[in-house]
């Protein structure tokens, strides 16, 4: 690993990825805040809602993040904390 990732992601309604670049491989910790009001939904590998609680976190070792894709209620977030390739 050579780049921190260090992000916090206000969600919103829509899909929307972890990152901004075409592609950014890294190994992350990702957590949904514990002061979220609702959970969380991450999009599956077969496209389905996967709903996260408050607090629940998940290790993911090189995951391109562009296909990490996360949707929820206005003023939750999550936090993205690892290292890129």
């Amino acid at each position: 690993m050579s780049n921190l990732v260090q992000r916090v992601i206000s969600v919103t309604p829509n899909w929307q990825p972890a990152t901004q670049l075409p592609e950014e491989i890294a190994s992350v910790d990702v957590l949904a805040l514990p002061t979220n009001q609702h959970p969380v939904e991450f999009e599956g590998d077969l496209g389905q809602a996967v709903p996260w609680q408050p607090g629940e976190w998940h290790s993911f070792p090189r995951i391109n993040l562009a296909l990490l894709k996360v949707r929820g209620q206005q003023g939750d977030q999550i936090t993205v904390v690892g290292g890129a390739w």
